[in-house]
């Protein structure tokens, strides 16, 4: 199946109420995880690179190629989205390679200036035919992030949007990037007048702190792509250290990241489920 658009999968789940699954990438093992994951559950997936996977990495060229190319081998819709992106020029390269969103992170700026700085963004690539996320409010760490004045407050949000001219909005609302517990306490009433004011798909970040029942309950009251990552690789590195625990000899790392693949798999299949991803092929 070729790549897929992200604007045309998030724009078929909100039409639908679902939400649809937008999952990191580290290693090759994930996107070839998330995408057998998605195949199964017979749902479109957007498959995520962050500025710290790149980072990591070094370039974005290597593993962007590779994730590029599993999710044009998938037999379910898949896009590729950048993901967390500070630097202008890294949102070039990605759209160089052929991304298909980005997610632009100005939000450690004050307010005009992210409506600056996104805009020239949105501008950039909505010329080269790429959806661009951007994010309002504070979804940092813990300590903080379930203080009530860092959240998104609607009628800002609805300015920015129409403002900066973005696809689809990351909002705050009670959850935090790499929790370990999945206790985060969503604010689904606020969720509900966000969803009310801004016209474009709502993105959830931090998700992997929010527990399956508040998944579905985010997506029922207006949330529509949902970022996972810090819960897969918390699956991913308790089967590496299952199968390395039972051989002791164990060196071959197929034979513990081919478990970790599996697992993660298993859990994206899941979690679909519990997002009701199943807004038809666009």
């Amino acid at each position: 199946m070729p790549l897929s658009e992200t604007g045309p999968i998030a724009a078929a789940a909100a039409e639908a109420a679902c939400g649809v699954g937008a999952f990191n990438v580290i290693q090759l093992e994930h996107a070839q995880a998330i995408v057998a994951g998605a195949e199964a559950a017979g749902a479109p997936v957007i498959l995520q690179i962050s500025e710290n996977a790149v980072r990591y990495h070094g370039a974005l060229g290597p593993i962007g190629a590779a994730t590029l190319a599993v999710a044009r081998a998938a037999r379910v819709p898949v896009a590729v989205h950048l993901d967390h992106a500070t630097s202008v020029e890294l949102v070039g390269q990605a759209v160089e390679l052929g991304f298909t969103s980005v997610m632009f992170d100005a939000s450690a700026l004050s307010y005009g200036e992210n409506v600056r700085a996104t805009a020239e963004v949105v501008r950039r690539c909505h010329a080269a035919g790429v959806w661009v996320e951007a994010e309002l409010g504070e979804v940092g760490g813990k300590d903080g992030v379930h203080a009530p004045g860092v959240r998104t407050d609607p009628a800002e949000a609805a300015a920015f949007v129409a403002a900066a001219g973005v696809d689809a909005l990351a909002v705050a609302v009670g959850t935090s990037h790499a929790m370990p517990t999945r206790d985060a306490a969503l604010d689904f009433e606020l969720i509900g007048r966000l969803r009310r004011a801004v016209p474009v798909p709502l993105v959830l970040h931090g998700s992997s702190g929010v527990a399956d029942g508040d998944l579905t309950a985010a997506v029922e009251a207006g949330m529509t792509k949902v970022n996972i990552a810090t819960h897969l690789n918390r699956v991913f590195s308790t089967a590496v250290r299952r199968a390395l625990a039972d051989d002791a000899r164990l060196v071959d790392t197929r034979r513990y990241l081919g478990p970790a693949r599996a697992a993660v798999a298993a859990e994206v299949t899941r979690l679909l489920g519990v997002l009701k991803a199943t807004a038809p092929a666009p």
